[in-house]
């Protein structure tokens, strides 16, 4: 179990085996709680109104995610398994009623929320680069390029072909090289 929230009860954590494709909630389904991946990946997208997906977090061992549904009614995207393993259910109720009796829980998961917030704000600054090989570039640099190019050109808001000739035109211009299929590492 996460450190913190060791003060939550046993019965507040519930840990999922998952499947690389198994769907842990939709958009719009009701918010009963947030995760953390024990092992494997789980991908957050959420489908625009028209129709394109854009990813939005890719939650690697460790990291928690759909932490904001604890303060919502229901989720506001969907969690989408990428790479199989577990991860760990953090109920909703237990976590407000400890919010509630317990500050230093409190204060914990305020800043852990803080700094998510400084991270998306960051991943906000690389897509407002204008140049495709720029933005690629500072995100290439910033560790985003993880998985596979099609998740990570949506994460940071290009289409997928965009991406490959950004990569492509780095490569050729000695600013990154290619490792191996879908790797990328800069020079």
């Amino acid at each position: 179990m996460d450190n913190r929230f060791h003060n939550l009860p046993d019965t507040a954590i519930q840990l999922l085996p998952m499947s690389a494709g198994d769907v842990l909630f939709r958009q719009a389904e009701p918010a009963i709680g947030f995760y953390r991946v024990q092992t494997g990946c789980v991908t957050l997208r959420r489908t625009t109104k028209a129709g394109d997906t854009l990813t939005l977090h890719r939650a690697t061992v460790g990291e928690l995610f759909a932490e904001a549904s604890v303060f919502s009614d229901q989720y506001h995207c969907d969690a989408i398994c990428t790479v199989a393993g577990e991860v760990q259910h953090i109920c909703k109720t237990a976590t407000l009623n400890q919010l509630s009796k317990d500050k230093d829980f409190a204060l914990s998961f305020s800043a852990l929320l803080a700094r998510q917030v400084q991270s998306y704000r960051f991943l906000l600054e690389i897509t407002a680069i204008k140049s495709a090989d720029e933005r690629v570039l500072a995100a290439v640099s910033a560790g985003y390029l993880e998985g596979a190019v099609t998740e990570f050109a949506t994460r940071i808001h290009l289409t997928h072909e965009a991406c490959y000739r950004a990569l492509r035109s780095l490569c050729n211009d000695g600013r990154l090289i290619q490792t191996g299929r879908g790797r990328y590492r800069l020079l």
